[in-house]
């Protein structure tokens, strides 16, 4: 009886070999994993209901200002479970860029304190200034109960401690780019969201204290290195096997 053929080992596509490494790669950073699953399974629940009851469920868990006087544990923790306008698959890969190695680098429970800290501190802040400005006529009192939930506090403190990952000087390059990114749209629309983007990654970097030992480990010429080898190594694998 002829034997059926096999796959190549050694195949990217063999089902055998991601299963196993995929499931590896989850595995180490759990929180961030999980955290998306919740999101895939409320963008998918929105995407099926009515406009208007998107809005109602989206405003319910808004960290608005008038949510934060009469419920704001609720809020606090339903807000970062929903993206507003969707767009999952770009926070799957945003994720993956910045929770998965911090997660990773910090632990579950350390990387869970930054996002907890960053979420909340950032939320009282921008809501104080923008408290502040109703108070003194700066934004329409309806501005009270303004839509705002999604993970975007809590991402960018964990932006803001990633900084300390990285080994000198390239840490320096990447806290620039960082600021650029939250300072121009501040200077340029002065509203309560972009407060709170600028505010997480001040808080992300206040909670230094947080990684201990494990700060500027990682060099990206090292790693930029490491991987050219790799290719090359694969490179001349390949052609001795051909």
């Amino acid at each position: 009886m002829t034997e059926p053929a096999r796959r190549a080992p050694g195949r990217w596509w063999a089902p055998v070999v991601w299963g196993p490494a995929l499931w590896h790669y989850v595995r180490r950073a759990p929180g961030t994993f999980i955290w998306l699953a919740i999101l895939l399974a409320t963008t998918l629940t929105l995407r099926h209901l009515p406009e208007h009851v998107q809005h109602h469920i989206l405003g319910a868990r808004s960290t608005n200002l008038h949510h934060l006087a009469q419920d704001p544990l609720r809020v606090l923790v339903l807000s970062a479970f929903w993206l507003e306008g969707g767009g999952w698959l770009s926070y799957l890969v945003i994720y993956n860029i910045f929770h998965v190695p911090a997660e990773r680098w910090l632990g579950t429970l350390r990387w869970l304190a930054v996002v907890v800290i960053a979420h909340v501190g950032a939320t009282y802040i921008s809501e104080g200034v923008l408290y502040w400005a109703i108070q003194h006529d700066d934004a329409p009192h309806r501005a009270i109960f303004t839509l705002d939930v999604g993970v975007s506090y809590g991402l960018m403190g964990i932006v803001g401690i990633l900084t300390y990952r990285i080994a000198r000087p390239w840490r320096w390059i990447y806290l620039a780019g960082v600021f650029l990114v939250v300072v121009i749209p501040l200077v340029e629309d002065r509203n309560f969201t972009d407060l709170g983007h600028f505010t997480a990654v001040l808080i992300g970097l206040a909670c230094y204290p947080l990684i201990g030992s494990r700060a500027g480990t990682w060099d990206p010429m090292v790693t930029a290195r490491d991987w050219i080898g790799r290719l090359r190594r694969r490179s001349v694998g390949h052609e001795r096997t051909a």
